[in-house]
């Protein structure tokens, strides 16, 4: 920033922060401190023993920094997972089936990356042995998804795609399940890049109302 009255920069833990009147750039800051977790994380450093001590050492922060901007360990490192994994690309709104596709395709490329990236697998793996952190992941981003997609099924059932007698969250289900399946349960299957579209129109072909 140029020719700001009151602008500094400092150096701390390697992490240049620019501040106005002593108070660090929000979006810098946060920056760094995700950033932080994740070099802890690609150095082995287990889920257990990464605390908001060794996090904001490691950022070159305060404490108090990080609580202003996250109510403890749990809810950072939701946000860690959510900037390291693929973003949900977003719907493209022209039909049912085209945002279920986008909505699957997500799916399989989370885990795609989840294959390929030793940092994500291992960090989902630690997860299921840590109920709190399991528990705010899906609290924040699995229950963001699933609402997604009963949104997405309420509209099917009012443009007459999907039948009306079938409850919305077995529908949901019915779409998501076997990708799921796919990349959770059989890490060795295939995923293929028309997956989405197969799984959508099986899907739809069977949930059709019935004339």
């Amino acid at each position: 920033m140029r020719g700001g009255a009151g602008v500094s920069s400092t150096e701390q833990g390697g992490v240049r922060q620019e501040t106005r009147r002593g108070r660090p750039r929000s979006e810098a800051v946060e920056r760094a401190i995700i950033e932080a977790v994740v070099k802890l994380l690609e150095e082995g450093v287990p889920l257990t023993e990464i605390s908001i001590e060794r996090i904001a050492r490691t950022a070159g922060v305060g404490k108090a920094t990080i609580y202003r901007r996250w109510k403890g360990k749990e809810e950072l490192l939701v946000d860690v997972l959510k900037d390291i994994e693929p973003v949900d690309p977003p719907l493209p709104g022209t039909s049912v089936r085209d945002d279920l596709v986008a909505m699957l395709e997500s799916l399989r490329r989370r885990g795609l990356a989840q294959r390929s990236s030793a940092l994500l697998h291992n960090v989902f793996a630690q997860m299921k042995s840590s109920p709190k952190l399991w528990d705010a992941y899906h609290d924040t981003v699995v229950e963001a998804r699933r609402r997604q997609g009963r949104e997405i099924m309420v509209r099917g059932v009012a443009e007459g795609a999907i039948r009306a007698d079938v409850p919305l969250d077995l529908v949901n289900d019915i779409f998501v399940g076997p990708m799921l399946l796919r990349t959770v349960m059989r890490p060795d299957a295939d995923l293929p890049e028309d997956l989405a579209e197969q799984l959508v129109d099986l899907g739809l072909q069977g949930l059709k109302p019935q004339l």
